[in-house]
């Protein structure tokens, strides 16, 4: 769990559907709410008359050591949201034993520099009545403010502070590793937290997906005794040329430029080149039974190997929309198991964002051990049906229409837009890619999601993880 610093503001909470950070995420706002929703009701909330799905301008200046300046103005009179973006998280995570550490570094850069110490960085944003706070995901780290807009400088001096010259003794690099381990048992506590960890381990060989966000947990009990690497950790992705800062709301794009360069101007590019290892195609399908020890119903999860994320193939956003015709609430599937034979809890599926090929996951929780067989059955069948039959052009413009104007509808205050936006800054490296990658959506056919149908799910690229309570009866 992220850092958090309350001190006046309150920030909103993303449009994700998400287990833990940077764990089970997809851009769509929830592939429950088709059904409950109606096109009509969503038109006042449309994309700009240049047909963008991005309604603000995007100002971008990208300084002399690499460091990119993004602004978007939004009628948010005095109100500014301030996000530093590193594009590194889990999948830089390269070397063996030693995951776990872009996580780390969202809480170690808390902990103050010679000029701001912990008490005092708190104590400065406290005084300006902002709301500090930050994430991890496979992909990026996002350190996020909400304050006044007449704060911009103090927020920038204090962020760039920390970003160049982040300050932390061993004793207290130790501390915060016992708080890590601490998170990581209270998250993992949860059967849903663990059947996703187990999850992505199976599935991948190589690849940094293999971990989560959180890391494997021998290494992360091994990290107080990696005080040195941290540093390295540090200086290898703390760079310009891997951040960007994004500010959105009441603000002036030129005044922030020079203001970047007063205060980021020497920070010095690094040197270190990442070579993420890469899976071979999976092959066969595997398998995973996962005993719990505390009272629960069984819990399903089936994933299978996806696209990356991607502005100009088709694949990843045929793929979004194949899950809402799988798994929205007014899908066949959706309506046998959880109302017509009342099988299960819920199911839902969808394909994580990654700059990498991700996985398409479904999870489901069984009412009855005795209908896990059933269960997992009409699942299959239901994936074998999208790859032969089409999806009528009606039902398939309804659901675009739903993707497009309740993500323009969740662009309604400052520290959301800013949200939206770092996410494809750091997916894609370009803002812009946001109206790219939704300009795809309206371009695929029922033919294209047969398609991503038959080249994803199948079952040799299938991984299943079944969680039961230890002695249960099936």
């Amino acid at each position: 769990m992220p850092h958090s610093f309350h001190a006046g503001v309150h920030s909103s909470v993303t449009n994700t559907m998400s287990f833990n950070n940077g764990g089970f995420m997809t851009k769509l706002a929830t592939t429950a709410a088709l059904s409950v929703c109606l096109v009509g009701t969503l038109c006042a909330a449309s994309p700009d008359a240049s047909g963008k799905i991005f309604p603000y301008p995007i100002h971008q200046t990208i300084l002399d050591n690499g460091l990119k300046v993004i602004s978007i103005p939004f009628d948010s009179p005095g109100i500014i949201a301030y996000y530093t973006v590193v594009r590194t998280g889990s999948r830089n995570e390269v070397e063996p034993g030693l995951s776990g550490f872009a996580h780390f570094f969202e809480h170690m850069m808390f902990r103050g520099t010679e000029k701001y110490s912990k008490d005092k960085y708190n104590d400065v944003l406290k005084s300006i009545g902002a709301d500090d706070n930050a994430f991890t995901t496979d992909d990026y780290t996002a350190y996020h403010t909400l304050a006044s807009s007449d704060a911009l400088e103090t927020i920038m001096d204090l962020q760039s502070d920390r970003f160049m010259n982040l300050k932390y003794s061993e004793e207290a690099f130790k501390t915060e590793a016992g708080a890590i381990l601490g998170e990581y048992n209270k998250n993992y506590s949860s059967p849903f937290m663990t059947i996703f960890e187990k999850l992505r381990d199976a599935a991948y060989e190589q690849h940094t997906y293999k971990h989560t966000t959180m890391g494997f947990l021998k290494d992360i009990m091994d990290m107080p005794n990696q005080y040195e690497y941290s540093l390295k950790f540090f200086d290898r992705w703390y760079r310009p040329e891997h951040c960007a800062v994004l500010v959105v709301g009441d603000v002036n794009h030129d005044k922030l430029v020079a203001m970047a360069k007063k205060y980021y101007g020497n920070w010095k590019r690094g040197t270190y080149k990442l070579d993420v290892p890469v899976d071979s195609p999976q092959g066969n399908e595997k398998s995973v039974e996962l005993p719990w020890k505390a009272q629960t119903l069984p819990i399903l999860s089936v994933g299978y190997h996806g696209p990356a994320f991607s502005d100009t193939q088709i694949d990843m956003p045929a793929i979004d929309l194949l899950s809402q015709v799988l798994f929205a609430q007014n899908s066949d599937l959706f309506k046998k198991l959880v109302i017509e034979d009342q099988a299960v809890e819920f199911v839902q599926g969808g394909q994580q964002d990654s700059r990498d090929p991700g996985l398409f996951q479904i999870i489901t929780r069984i009412k009855d051990p005795k209908n896990i067989d059933k269960v997992r059955d009409d699942i299959y069948a239901a994936i074998e049906k999208a790859k032969t039959t089409p999806v009528p052009a009606d039902q398939l413009a309804q659901i675009k229409s739903f993707l497009k104007y309740s993500y323009a509808l969740g662009l309604d205050n400052a520290d959301a837009i800013a949200r939206s936006l770092a996410h494809y800054v750091q997916v894609t490296g370009d803002p812009e890619s946001v109206n790219r990658v939704y300009a795809l959506y309206d371009k695929v056919t029922p033919e294209d999601i047969m398609m991503v149908a038959n080249k994803y799910f199948s079952p040799n690229n299938r991984t299943v993880v079944l969680l039961t309570m230890e002695g249960a009866k099936q």
